[in-house]
């Protein structure tokens, strides 16, 4: 907090009947250097400590930042999540779905499925076959 806010505030919570100071016994500013070099000879020369430490600060090593940071593979839980599921859609609606997503090009249409052919059946029983067979070839 800067000197001239602080100066604000104290002069908001003062009481309304104090007023300010009499200019003489306000300190004087001579300028913006002369506080600081003030400030540095009034500071009495301790024992230098190292700056770049703060109090109860840890230090945090880069790679283990490194990792936190690291994109995370959820392939395998996904897949897991997946096929555990015991829902299975129904497979008009799947078809449906995937035909809403298909383009209009040929390339991405499916190929065309030929019918199943049923296979023919005769009309003829073995029964039929044997009495044609006596009466054609004359066998008893």
């Amino acid at each position: 907090m800067s000197a001239s806010l602080l100066r604000r505030g104290l002069e908001l919570l003062e009481a309304p009947g104090r007023g300010k100071a009499p200019p003489g016994l306000q300190r004087g500013r001579d300028g913006p250097r002369a506080t600081g070099a003030a400030r540095r000879r009034k500071r009495a020369p301790e024992p230098s400590r190292n700056k770049a430490t703060v109090k109860g600060r840890v230090v945090k090593s880069a790679i283990e930042e490194y990792h936190k940071k690291k994109a995370v593979n959820h392939l395998r839980a996904n897949l897991q999540y997946m096929l555990k599921g015991g829902f299975v859609a129904n497979k008009a609606i799947t078809e449906q779905v995937l035909a809403q997503n298909r383009g209009r090009k040929s390339k991405d249409q499916p190929p065309k499925k030929a019918a199943k052919k049923k296979p023919e059946g005769t009309v003829f029983t073995e029964e039929d076959f044997r009495k044609f067979e006596r009466e054609y070839f004359g066998r008893p």
